[in-house]
């Protein structure tokens, strides 16, 4: 699905297995005449104004440089390439944490905590709700945190690799003070995927999403 651009244009997510033809479709409109490799970006540009900027997954894209034409086989395979993907997702009570390899979901633990939603008394009651939500929100959040730690930390301490965060980014940076995950932190990417409640038919999907090249497209 397309979406408004900041600066113009729209934003499209392209499976990898669709890229070759959806450049090679951009190339036949426009004509590509110059290629630019940036690390985390990669630019096709047309005569006539017509731009797509891609932005792979998992940057960095190893081949670099400007190139004559529609030059594509690097960043398709760059965004082909198997890889084992950690994926930690957390909104308010719920969590999912998986482990694929390529598409594959290898290991996960999926789990939810009640956490109540706001009183609109007021008074007395109204405090003590809020203090009970708070300490629901501290268990759920302690929850998320456990499985993580168990899930994703010893698998990075056996090379691991690249790490995808989810779901509501409140949620998911009140686990950041947890020192366990220090290292979950460290390895995940700047690619936060907004997702409905953590379900595990949720995690099974997200590939899609962290798999995707992110491209802005802009034609006159």
């Amino acid at each position: 699905m397309a979406r408004p651009a900041a600066g113009g244009g729209r934003w499209l997510e392209i499976d990898p297995e669709r890229l070759a033809r959806w450049l090679a479709g951009f190339d036949e409109r426009h004509a590509v005449a110059r290629t630019s490799y940036e690390p985390d970006l990669v630019s096709f540009e047309a005569a006539d104004g017509a731009l797509a900027e891609c932005h792979p997954p998992f940057p960095p894209v190893a081949h670099l440089g400007d190139h004559d034409g529609c030059a594509v086989d690097p960043l398709v395979t760059h965004a082909s390439e198997r890889r084992s993907v950690g994926v930690l997702l957390a909104r308010l009570g719920g969590h999912a944490v998986g482990i694929f390899d390529g598409e594959a979901l290898v290991a996960s633990k999926v789990g939810s905590r009640p956490v109540h939603g706001r009183s609109a008394a007021g008074g007395w009651s109204q405090q003590r709700f809020a203090r009970r939500r708070e300490g629901q929100v501290t268990v759920a959040g302690q929850a998320a945190a456990d499985v993580a730690a168990r899930v994703l930390v010893p698998w990075l301490a056996t090379g691991g690799g690249p790490v995808v965060l989810g779901g509501d980014r409140r949620a998911v940076q009140a686990l950041r003070g947890d020192p366990r995950l220090a290292g979950v932190f460290a390895a995940a990417t700047d690619r936060f995927l907004t997702t409905p409640d953590p379900k595990l038919d949720v995690l099974r999907a997200v590939p899609r999403q962290f798999r995707a090249v992110r491209i802005r497209l802009v034609e006159p």
